[in-house]
């Protein structure tokens, strides 16, 4: 959480879809900035026990997504699967996605 705090850092996901023998890929890149933190903020989120399973140390859907002052990319990537993204691959590979 120090290196996270008043820093931005990049969240690169990966996404692979294969429908009727054709596969497309595609890596989503997320930039990050959180605010800088206090040693009591970090200690404080530490002790909810949120960053102890997630990739990162934080977890934007939850307490964490409160240090995040700037995301600039898919909130949706940064959180796990870029849902956008996966549609998009999907449709391009004439995938029946849902009519929105």
């Amino acid at each position: 959480m120090h290196q996270l705090s008043g820093n931005t850092h990049q969240v690169l996901t990966a996404v692979c879809v294969s429908y009727q023998q054709q596969t497309l890929s595609l890596i989503q890149s997320s930039d990050v900035h959180f605010k800088t933190l206090t040693n009591e903020e970090i200690d404080a989120y530490i002790n909810t026990g949120e960053p102890l399973d997630k990739a990162g140390a934080y977890g934007i859907q939850g307490i964490g997504g409160a240090f995040v002052n700037h995301l600039s990319g898919s909130f949706t990537g940064v959180m796990g699967l870029p849902i956008f993204e996966t549609i998009t691959l999907l449709q391009q590979l004439n995938f029946p996605t849902p009519p929105f």
